[in-house]
């Protein structure tokens, strides 16, 4: 299957993706360590035909391509690949560039032609190398992608030594990650970096994971192969299929589990990429993660490599945040913490999931043998590697464990609420579409369309956490509660554009227009720009239920509403308050979370005043406010000072929100009410 190659391969494209680089269309440079007859390197040679392959070394010999023609050398490299064996010496010398050549590492001395010199980025005067001078020239070369498909540890931190390493065969040749002059590491084989190698050469700028990140494939791979065993293991002691057939189904079910694992491998890459673009603004959260997980006694800061405190406040100092790699490490232990948390609930028994157990197995298992899939004794195993892995994907890093700090309410909870969110509002399917436009957006493009769904879909979890019967235990199934809004939230997509008014409609038309600018098909762009303004439909929903308004009428008003009571502008406010640490990102969220439940309790006003034939919003909303008392005029004209001050900051804020409950009318404290009390 090649698939550890083509795992890794996801890691290099998204890295080249954010560089601009489209590896399936325009030529790049590659250094690598292995041969073609290498599993891993020679499979990964051949997953672009733009790959212009400078150099490579294995224990046998060095390999030197300095001007390659991309076509001509992935031919013979195809070659190569096809033979029972090969080495770098069985590379056709014709196709080899000017100045350069094979040569064994048992060799004295190593020509060095101008060409070389070029390539690698040697220094000029130098005549000759060894073959270990020359396997450090390739490594350091200023090459655009290091692919590492072999056996060994080639890069360490400079403050490493060569004991803290322990590969005691690859000490002569090894270099530092500050010293690295690739822009790009693909990891295939394992180990070809130290931790703090990856993070030095990440801190000047270079682009890497983690060998666990990059070449997770292979695992995953045998995950499955080990699951849809177990699930044909009763197929057989049945007599439904001999060994022969067993083995047969096994070949027919390959292509479909590397679509699989390759997917992961994809999400993972874009769920880094989503987390590095935030790292600065994140900092304090990922400080705080790492703080919980060492209380917890889960992790060991010095054992994975990770900064400790003083080194992190340096980095605040120095504009520095956390580097992929070490994002990478903070991903799994995020998914670690969730999943043992998921497994103790009765979550993963929620029929709502059972897709995550069939879309687990390939097409053609589910098709003959579905009883082996619903019978599988590692199900719950399963649905909650897959439900744990959806969540903090879509989340981020710190995403679930945010909303838990910030909340008080524990991470199981938190999770089944992350669920119903993404349930109710089809995140998955909106995250999931943002990799149908690989290298048709830009990187950027990408994650800002990514980072709405996750903000789409960490607001809806907030609100439902701050409702008492949602949360409650035992929670209500997760359908019961995405039917509950279904009607809601398609009445307000369908609807939200024509009601927004003012500013509100300028600022939706304008994000629109640039997303479908930067190449998002319109209908994606229109899904994106208003995924901030969705939760309201949530709002909208109890609205409706207590009142017995069409959502229709109640969407209106309250845009008509928040429209006459400059209630966008205050949102924009409050959304531009700091949340860069822990307690302003708090306050900041809930001044959001407060406007918007005052927004709602003021529709609700509107429409609870409103005669059997009243349906125009402009009118209803006027004729509320020509019933103000003295107090609601009081509030109404206090609110407008706040919003012509010079002076915007947290203080005048929640005076401005807290001003808005005296818009209302005195009653008792809104509670949602059950399905069964509609």
């Amino acid at each position: 299957m090649g698939i550890t190659a083509r795992g890794a391969w996801e890691s290099v494209t998204r890295h080249f993706r954010e560089l601009g680089i489209d590896v399936q269309e325009q030529d790049f440079t590659v250094v690598g360590v292995g041969d073609m007859s290498g599993d891993v390197f020679g499979n990964g040679m051949l997953l672009s035909e733009h790959i212009r392959l400078v150099a490579a070394f294995d224990h046998r010999h060095v390999f030197v391509d300095p001007d390659p023609d991309a076509a001509a050398s992935f031919a013979e490299r195809t070659r190569l690949f096809g033979l029972q064996r090969s080495s770098w010496a069985d590379y056709n010398r014709s196709r080899i560039s000017a100045g350069g050549g094979v040569w064994p590492r048992t060799s004295k001395a190593i020509p060095v032609s101008e060409p070389m010199r070029a390539a690698l980025g040697i220094a000029d005067g130098v005549e000759t190398l060894t073959p270990v001078e020359l396997i450090r020239a390739i490594l350091l070369a200023p090459a655009d992608l290091l692919f590492n498909g072999g056996i060994g540890t080639y890069v360490k931190a400079s403050t490493e030594s060569a004991l803290d390493v322990g590969d005691k065969a690859n000490d002569a040749v090894r270099v530092d990650g500050e010293q690295l002059r690739v822009r790009v590491v693909g990891e295939g084989g394992n180990l070809g970096l130290t931790q703090r190698g990856r993070v030095e050469y990440a801190l000047t700028g270079g682009r890497v994971n983690t060998d666990a990140i990059d070449n997770s494939a292979g695992v995953d791979t045998s995950d499955h192969e080990v699951n849809i065993k177990i699930a044909l293991n009763r197929v057989v002691d049945d007599g439904e299929i001999d060994a022969a057939g067993r083995a047969a189904l096994l070949g027919e079910m390959a292509d479909e589990v590397a679509v699989a694992v390759l997917t992961d491998n994809h999400d993972q890459n874009a769920t880094l990429a989503v987390e590095a673009s935030s790292a600065r603004s994140l900092l304090d959260a990922h400080e705080r993660f790492l703080r919980a997980l060492e209380r917890s006694g889960r992790l060991v800061r010095s054992v994975e490599a990770l900064p400790d405190d003083r080194a992190l406040t340096e980095r605040r100092r120095d504009g520095q945040a956390l580097t992929s790699p070490e994002l990478s490490v903070l991903l799994a232990y995020a998914k670690l913490e969730a999943g043992d948390v998921v497994l103790q609930t009765d979550l993963p028994d929620d029929p709502a999931l059972e897709d995550l157990l069939a879309g687990y197995f390939p097409t053609r298992l589910r098709e003959r043998f579905p009883a082996a899939i619903t019978g599988h004794p590692l199900r719950r195993e399963i649905v909650g590697t897959a439900l744990t892995n959806r969540a903090v994907n879509i989340a981020g890093t710190t995403g679930l464990f945010r909303l838990s700090q910030e909340t008080g309410v524990p991470l199981d909870r938190v999770v089944r609420a992350h669920v119903v969110a993404r349930a109710v509002f089809d995140v998955d399917r909106q995250w999931d579409a943002v990799g149908r436009l690989d290298n048709a957006v830009s990187a950027t493009t990408q994650v800002e369309l990514r980072t709405e769904a996750t903000r789409l879909a960490e607001r809806t979890a907030r609100w439902l956490l701050r409702q008492p019967d949602l949360v409650a235990d035992p929670a209500p199934p997760v359908a019961a509660v995405r039917d509950r809004f279904a009607a809601s939230v398609a009445a307000v997509r369908a609807g939200l554009p024509d009601w927004l008014l003012g500013k509100e409609a300028e600022g939706y038309t304008a994000r629109v227009a640039r997303l479908e600018e930067s190449g998002v098909p319109p209908e994606r762009a229109a899904e994106a720009a208003a995924a901030p303004l969705l939760p309201a439909a949530l709002d909208l929903a109890v609205v409706t239920e207590r009142t017995g308004a069409p959502i229709t009428l109640a969407g209106p008003v309250m845009q008509c509403l928040s429209e006459r009571l400059g209630l966008v502008p205050l949102r924009e406010l409050v959304l531009a308050l700091p949340r860069d640490r822990r307690w302003p990102s708090m306050a900041r969220a809930s001044l959001r979370d407060d406007l918007a439940a005052e927004t709602a309790s003021l529709t609700e006003d509107v429409l609870g005043a409103r005669g059997s034939d009243d349906d125009d919003p402009q009118e209803l909303v006027g004729a509320w406010a020509e019933g103000w008392d003295a107090t609601q005029a009081r509030s109404a004209a206090q609110l407008g000072d706040i919003a012509s001050g010079d002076r915007h900051e947290l203080a005048e804020l929640l005076v401005a929100v807290r001003t808005l409950r005296g818009l209302r009318k005195r009653r008792q404290a809104r509670r949602i009410p059950r399905p069964a009390e509609k």
